[in-house]
């Protein structure tokens, strides 16, 4: 059965003034797992400790490329402490990516990461946004170069960015059969003024679809995110989130 988790960034508003309960209210709607996005200020062992008791799972971490400065290896060892199988670098600027001035150099540092990463058991990975969806002047996108060039990173994507720019998620995902383990599953909206989240089940996107699909390319852990929830609070919108997918035939027959 596949892992569901929750990316912790969903419910920054309440993880900052109450984490213990947070973190509890998370495990008592149904989730096991957790994406990490910091630590909050604790230690390694104290953060997992934390985890321990309440009964989750710090399964992946989205983690900036400056943490990893200047003692990469410390950093890896620390997510591996936490328990983490998987890092996802969160985002890029686009002088950092293919095409930018300064790629040569990243491209280097990533694949050094995705090394230290092998060595302690973990996969690193490389979260979307819209603007990796920009052409280079081969006609190629920015993230498939990244992909192309860094053959130790895998993919995180995330389908409410790839909808955004108009692609299907569900053969944006297949394109990545076997290199995309985790999916942030991230349900919009179009509206006036752009795109909107909503909890997952209550946007646009065929979630079924994209879940099937995830599958049968080997995704095994699916994490909820919604970037600002509306009309309810992001605690209420992770819940509503799982309550859909715990009702879908793909995940749980």
């Amino acid at each position: 059965m596949a892992i569901i988790s929750l990316q912790l960034y969903t419910v920054r508003d309440f993880t900052q003034t109450d984490l213990k309960g947070t973190l509890q209210a998370i495990k008592d709607m149904g989730y096991n797992a957790v994406e990490l996005a910091g630590t909050y200020g604790l230690p390694a062992a104290e953060f997992k400790n934390l985890l321990n008791d309440i009964g989750l799972t710090a399964y992946s971490a989205h983690v900036g490329i400056g943490e990893f400065e200047p003692d990469a290896k410390a950093t890896v060892e620390k997510y591996a402490a936490l328990g983490c199988k998987y890092i996802a670098i969160p985002w890029m600027e686009l002088p950092d990516l293919p095409g930018g001035e300064n790629w040569a150099s990243v491209r280097d540092k990533f694949q050094q990461i995705a090394e230290l990463c092998n060595a302690f058991g973990i996969k690193l990975m490389y979260h979307n946004h819209d603007f990796e969806f920009n052409k280079l002047p081969n006609g190629e996108y920015i993230l498939d170069e990244l992909f192309n060039d860094v053959p130790q990173m895998d993919a995180e994507i995330d389908t409410g960015w790839v909808a955004a720019v108009g692609l299907c998620p569900a053969e944006y995902i297949k394109k990545y059969a076997g290199r995309c383990p985790i999916v942030h599953l991230k349900d919009t909206i179009k509206t006036e003024t752009g795109m909107e989240d909503r909890p997952v089940g209550q946007g646009s996107q065929n979630m079924p679809l994209i879940i099937e699909s995830a599958l049968e390319s080997g995704t095994h852990c699916f994490v909820t995110e919604l970037d600002n929830a509306h009309g309810i609070t992001s605690m209420e919108a992770a819940k509503q989130s799982l309550e859909f997918l715990k009702k879908l035939e793909v995940l749980y027959g």
